[in-house]
């Protein structure tokens, strides 16, 4: 299976997760453990993925896909 977000972003620090601790999400000190995997013969439908850190509400954020 392929990573997703990885096919479109190769850039260092995008997370999915924070600890509560010492105020983590703040300084953007994650963990990156939400993920879409696909299988290599379904990677030309993903046209898009992406990490939202901007929402709030859990020690996650969102993650997502769009295909067609």
């Amino acid at each position: 299976f392929v990573d997703t977000f990885r096919e479109f972003e190769k850039g260092p620090d995008h997370y999915s997760w924070w600890t509560y601790r010492a105020g983590a999400r703040g300084k953007n000190i994650g963990w990156r453990i939400d993920y879409f995997l696909a299988s290599q013969s379904f990677l030309p439908r993903v046209k898009r993925a992406w990490i939202s850190p901007e929402v709030m509400g859990s020690d996650h954020c969102p993650v997502g896909i769009e295909i067609a």
